[in-house]
């Protein structure tokens, strides 16, 4: 065999070896937002107002910032697929769903009475908040796990917190249809809370999992 001809053999079969984990994660991913879709929908449903809701832009906004980044995540965990993959400066879009309910909230206080902030903030169901996400981030979480188990990530822990995170996002995304609480105080406070508690399941469980 000419050594061309085998760099070239070389170069093909690492591409298709490369291939491999990202349509796991690819799997992984329609899989698990789909199973926790389907519980969702089966256990709690959306609220009885999703019509009127959806006329106000606080509801609305809720999933700008849970599909923001739920998507700057999910585009984050495919870039470090690979072990000579380093995020870099691209963590820094993690920032933009952060920013974006940092505003909303800033324009909240700006219109709302004072009086009214930490009702806001506390909301009705704040217990159930953290119950729920986290509850439906585990088969999405576990998902990315057993994908990225065929990836070799430079950084096991990273590679699992960006998995808890990517869940979370996609377990609130869920929930934010059935919430009644819509104020940005509300979803900046115990969304990310629920949230967080994920990444953090996540973090420890790729540093258990993922390390190679």
């Amino acid at each position: 065999m000419r050594t061309d001809d085998l760099i070239e053999a070389l170069v093909q079969d690492r591409a298709a070896v490369a291939g491999k984990p990202r349509g796991a994660l690819s799997v992984a991913l329609v899989g698990g937002a789909l199973i926790a879709a389907i519980l969702f929908l089966t256990v709690l449903g959306y609220r009885p107002d999703i019509a009127a809701a959806a006329e106000t832009y606080r509801f609305l906004f809720k999933f700008v910032f849970t599909l923001t980044l739920a998507a700057t995540t999910i585009w984050l965990i495919f870039t470090i697929v690979r072990p000579e993959a380093v995020p870099g400066l691209r963590l820094l879009a993690l920032a933009a769903a952060p920013v974006l309910i940092i505003l909303a909230v800033v324009a909240e206080l700006s219109v709302m009475p004072s009086s009214t902030w930490l009702p806001r903030l506390i909301g009705k169901n704040w217990w159930f908040c953290l119950t729920v996400i986290p509850s439906l981030a585990i088969v999405p979480l576990a998902a990315f796990l057993m994908a990225l188990r065929r990836a070799a990530p430079a950084d096991p822990g990273l590679a699992g917190a960006l998995a808890g995170l990517a869940s979370g996002a996609i377990a609130a995304t869920l929930y934010a249809s059935h919430c009644t609480d819509d104020s940005p105080l509300f979803v900046l406070t115990w969304y990310s809370l629920a949230i967080g508690i994920v990444t953090i399941v996540g973090y420890f469980a790729g540093r258990r999992w993922l390390a190679w």
